[in-house]
Order: C-alpha cells, then sequence, then structure tokens
C-alpha cells in the first residue's frame, strides 16, 4: 500500500530522474555512496517516520506539553522517536564524516527529512533546529567549541536552539536587550529575556545548546553590535559531563494553534535563580569574534527558511495524498449524467470539482517539493562543484531563491491543506481526520523564520539588488536556459515555454520600474504582491523543468511510470493554465507603482 506521507515515486522521479544525484558520486566528496546507498537511507526514513513519528502525532497535537513550574512534561513517545532518530544517525547525515556524519548530498538529506516533517512536524522539530544549530558551530565555532558541543549533539545526546526574539522587539533584531558581560576567565554572563524559543526546555536529552544573540556591553548600536553565544541549560564538569544548571530558566511555554508537540517557550537568562560560581548571570562562550553575531546567525536563519519551506511542503503534501485516498475511498453522489436514482454512487474522486481540488494540492506540492529539493542540489553546487565559478553561481542562485523557498510553500502548502479539508467535507472540519491539524500545523510556517513580509522585503529589498543585480540576472539567465531547451522540444513544452518566458519578462520589466523611481517605500510597499507573483513564476519553472523530463522519456508511454509522466504532465497543465495567470494582474499592479497601501492612515482604519 502506497504511504500517505510522501510519494516515493516522486521522489525517485525528483532526485533521479531530474536532479540526478546519483551524479553527484563522481565527485570526492560523495565517491563511497550510489543510488543504492542513497535508495536505502531513504528507506530507512520512510520506516522510521512511519513506524515511529507518526502514531503519536495526534496524540501529541492533544496532549500537548506542560509545565508545573518544575519542569516540563511531555508525552513519552516523543523522547521514543527522537532515540531511534538519533541511532538512525540521520542528524549528521550530510556532515562530514570527521564530525561523525554521513557526507550525503544535501538534496538527498532534505528528501530524507521530509518523511520526518510528514509523519510529525512537533517532534520532528527537535533535530530540525538541532541540526541548524550544529551546521552554524560547524562554520563559525572553533575546534574545541565543535568537539564541546557539536558532537554530543550528532550522536543526539544534546539538542540545539536559536534564541534571537525578545518580547521588547519581535522580529527587529536591531532593538534586542540582552547583554553579555565578558568575565576574567574568557567566559561571558548573559542577562536578558527570549521569546518564542522552540525547543527551548524539556527532558529530552541530557543538554540544551542555546545559540543566543546579545550585545557585549561598549558595542555599535544596532545590528552592528550584535554578538552570538553558546549557552547551556547545563553546565559542563571537567570531564564533558552534564553538571549543574546554568542560570538559564523557563518563564513559561506559549501555547499555540499547531506545532503543539514542540515546547515553545520564554526564557530568562540571568534571573539568579541558579548562580553559577555564586555569581550571577547565565555562563555562555562567545562564537567567533564579537559583534558578528548576526552574520553568523544567518548561517542557521537561511538553512531554516529552506527547513520551514520543506516543512510545508511536508505537510501540504501529506494531506494532499490523505484527501486523495479519502476521494477514493468515499462514495456519493452519480455522474450527472446518470438519470438513475438507483444506481449505485461514485466515489467522489469521480466528480469533477474533486479532481479539480486534488490537482490543484498535486501541482501545489508536488512543484514546492523540486523547489525545495532544487534548493538542497545547489548546496551541492556550492560545496562541491569543482569550478569555483560554478560554486559561486549556485550560492547566489541559492541566496535569490532562499526567500521564494520559505515563503511560497508556506502560503501555497497551506492552500493545499485548506482544500485538503474541503475534499472530506464535513468531516475534514473534524480532529477525526488528520487534515484538520495538518492545517493548524502549517498555519505556522507562514510567520516563523521570518513572516512572508520579511521575505519579501529580503527578496525585493536586498536579494533582486545585491551586486548591482547579479542574483536576479543569474535567476532570469537560469529560467530562460529552461525556457530555451523547451522551445526547442517544441510540442507542448514549448506552449508552455513561451507563457513563461512572457512572465519571466515582466519580472524583469517590473522589478526595474519599482527600484527606477528612487523611492525605497514605493518600491517596497508592494513587496509581498512582488514575492508571490515572482514565486509563482519560479514554481512555473520547477514545473517546465519536470515536464521537459517527462517528455525526453517519450512522454506518458505504456511503462511502469505511465501514470508518473501523465499526473506530471497533467499538473504541469494546471498550474500553467490556472496559476501562472494570476501573475498578470500582479504585475500590473506593481508596474502601476500603487501607492493604496502606502497612503492608508492609522486613523482611517
Amino acid at each position: 500500500m502506497s504511504s500517505t506521507l510522501l510519494s516515493r515515486r516522486d521522489l525517485r522521479f525528483l532526485l533521479h530522474d531530474w536532479l540526478e544525484v546519483t551524479r553527484l558520486t563522481e565527485r570526492p566528496r560523495y565517491a563511497e555512496h550510489s543510488r543504492e546507498t542513497f535508495d536505502a537511507v531513504l528507506d530507512l526514513a520512510e520506516r522510521v517516520a512511519t513506524e515511529r513519528f507518526a502514531p503519536h502525532n495526534r496524540a501529541a497535537d492533544l496532549t500537548e506539553p506542560t509545565f508545573d513550574g518544575r519542569r516540563v512534561h511531555i508525552i513519552p513517545q516523543v523522547r521514543q522517536a527522537l532515540d531511534v532518530f538519533a541511532e538512525t544517525g540521520l542528524l549528521a547525515a550530510s556532515m562530514d564524516a570527521s564530525v561523525g556524519g554521513m557526507q550525503l548530498p544535501h538534496a538527498v538529506r532534505a528528501a530524507c527529512f521530509a518523511w520526518f516533517q510528514a509523519a510529525n512536524i512537533g517532534t520532528s522539530a527537535y533535530p530540525f533546529l538541532t541540526l541548524g544549530n550544529a551546521n552554524l558551530l560547524l562554520a563559525h565555532g572553533s575546534a574545541e567549541q565543535i568537539d564541546t558541543w557539536v558532537r554530543p549533539m550528532v550522536e543526539g545526546r544534546f539538542f540545539g536552539t536559536m534564541c534571537l526574539s525578545e518580547p521588547q522587539a519581535g522580529s527587529s533584531l536591531a532593538d534586542i536587550t540582552t547583554r553579555a558581560e565578558p568575565q576574567d576567565d574568557g567566559t561571558y554572563r548573559l542577562h536578558g529575556t527570549k521569546m518564542w524559543i522552540s525547543g527551548g526546555d524539556h527532558e529530552l536529552s541530557e543538554n540544551i545548546v542555546h545559540l543566543v544573540l546579545a550585545r557585549i556591553p561598549g558595542g555599535p548600536p544596532g545590528v552592528k553590535g550584535i554578538s552570538l553565544f553558546i549557552v547551556p541549560k547545563v553546565l559542563l564538569d571537567a570531564d564533558g559531563a552534564p553538571g549543574a544548571r546554568n542560570d538559564v530558566v523557563l518563564v513559561g511555554l506559549n501555547h499555540k494553534m499547531g506545532y503543539r508537540g514542540t515546547t515553545n517557550t520564554l526564557l530568562n537568562f540571568g534571573e539568579g535563580v541558579h548562580r553559577p560560581g555564586g555569581r550571577p548571570g547565565a555562563v555562555g562562550h562567545l562564537v567567533g569574534e564579537p559583534h558578528q553575531g548576526l552574520a553568523q546567525m544567518f548561517h542557521m536563519m537561511n538553512e531554516a527558511r529552506i527547513g520551514v519551506g520543506a516543512g510545508a511542503t511536508a505537510l501540504g503534501y501529506t494531506g494532499y495524498l490523505k484527501s486523495l485516498a479519502y476521494a477514493r475511498q468515499r462514495p456519493q453522489g452519480r455522474p450527472l449524467a446518470d438519470k438513475d436514482p438507483g444506481a449505485p454512487q461514485v466515489p467522489i474522486v469521480a466528480h469533477p470539482d474533486v479532481r479539480r481540488m486534488l490537482l490543484a494540492q498535486k501541482s501545489y506540492v508536488e512543484g514546492a517539493l523540486a523547489l525545495v529539493l532544487y534548493c538542497g542540489r545547489l548546496l551541492d553546487e556550492e560545496k562541491t562543484a569543482p569550478e569555483a565559478a560554478d560554486r559561486e553561481r549556485a550560492r547566489l542562485l541559492l541566496d535569490v531563491l532562499t526567500p521564494i523557498a520559505k515563503s511560497w510553500p508556506s502560503q501555497w502548502c497551506l492552500v493545499a491543506n485548506d482544500l485538503a479539508i474541503q475534499v472530506h467535507g464535513g468531516y475534514g472540519y473534524t480532529r477525526d481526520y488528520d487534515v484538520e491539524q495538518h492545517w493548524r500545523d502549517n498555519r505556522l510556517n507562514p510567520i516563523h523564520e521570518g513572516t512572508h513580509g520579511i521575505q519579501a522585503l529580503d527578496l525585493l529589498g536586498r536579494k533582486v539588488t545585491m551586486r548591482d543585480g547579479a542574483g536576479l540576472a543569474l535567476l532570469v539567465e537560469t529560467v530562460r536556459a529552461t525556457v530555451t531547451r523547451a522551445w526547442k522540444a517544441e510540442g507542448e513544452a514549448a506552449e508552455l515555454a513561451a507563457s513563461l518566458g512572457a512572465a519571466l519578462d515582466r519580472v524583469t520589466l517590473v522589478t526595474r520600474r519599482l527600484w527606477g523611481t528612487g523611492d525605497p517605500e514605493v518600491a517596497l510597499a508592494n513587496a509581498s504582491v512582488y514575492l508571490e507573483a515572482v514565486g509563482h513564476v519560479v514554481i512555473a519553472w520547477m514545473w517546465l523543468e519536470q515536464l521537459l523530463v517527462v517528455e525526453a522519456d517519450g512522454g506518458p508511454g505504456d511503462g511502469p511510470d505511465a501514470d508518473l509522466h501523465a499526473g506530471k504532465r497533467q499538473a504541469a497543465r494546471y498550474f500553467f493554465r490556472h496559476e501562472l495567470p494570476r501573475t498578470g494582474p500582479q504585475f500590473d499592479l506593481l508596474d502601476s507603482l500603487d501607492r493604496t497601501t502606502l497612503d492608508m492612515r492609522d486613523d482611517w482604519f
């Protein structure tokens, strides 16, 4: 029976037929791998996600973590699943062998982790955060910090967090006030409060490694004065074993609409409840140089942003598969042409409007999954391409795509979850079916790791203008290469390529128009519209790429992948006919330099 978490057929198509990840084994980093090892680790991920993560997804939602004033209580299945996950070694799937990693390609690692995100987004959040924490320290930490903190995280003994936001600052990190006072022994003592810290307290691991943004007294104001610190929940003794509590105090848990299995916390640092060495303040260790904290944290934030897009995709994908299974099993009504009330009812998948909703979901989730895995493939190119110019191109293209890879799935795979509820009808609105929870879980993703609006400002305000527009030029050039290949292929691909080429032209013209005013307020007032329109163009590109693979294989045909290929072709048609045309009015609005929202006054609301 096919899984209702993800589709192995689709993953096989995207990883092997399209992205050709096996070719990466020709490079030294991946030389010990093969298609067999890639498929084996995907099998492992599917099995553990299905057997250990999915079964308690509902229980963790209904029995969310509680805090009794002393410790956090979480249902035992969460710890049991995470212990099994640690045993698989998947946390270090793409890390260097020198720290215990498997050195798998990032695209394969992303596909593996998507199984866990689809099975149980709440439980998978703990290793998700730990992975980003460990990767940041591998990039910016000292050898001693890597040995002390990263290796236990790789083994699953320590978990990690990222502590950025504060109650008075929110997303405005320039306004954080947590301070870090230097000590004679080279450590720092931190004082301050952090809000919305996922995984900020629990007893699922021996220790929690907090990465905390704070200010060293005397540093420059704003974001230029932010430094990054390792602040463990539990201090280590002389042998490196967890010892006394650090002065990190859980004030309380935030109660969320979704992601209920993940603790979300308000933490006080240096409150004085625990006074290491008799002195106030939470003991912290500076990462890298002072006042470089935000740049360092962006290493984790950018990874997390693509990971959030992957989680949104996984939630949308499992909702799609579950609504598809329901539509195939649920009998209701008869075909319009059948006037016999005594005729047997048909499964609702036979009704055109239900097929419309399923096809829309398919176009969103399979398009989003292609983008997420493509970003993983770009990261592999950035890390291992033989030529420096190719590595730089991959890095630049990944920079441009990151806000889209975070926000587009977060918006449109949430729409897919909404449609999954609609396919279930009244049952979808009850807690008896998973699709209700998937929607609630996914509703967080347009918010965390930078809201939709923040990603829009990042794309239009930074990414398309950096290096005199080199990032946008590279994106346009890369998409244009696909359009050119499709024109040469002729047939339906050429027809769709014409639509994509026209939309791509508008991206370039509208971007010039917005920035040609010399008024950044006018340009950025409609940044969210810009993000949505460019995102749709990017997903249309993903669909044209997939269609070209289908056509290169001779079209749907009669082989074992006939249905897969036919479904890809139909989903591509749907996206180009029903979704890409949305961008026309959006580009018109952007081209008009509309000031409606900019000119709105507070008193008029």
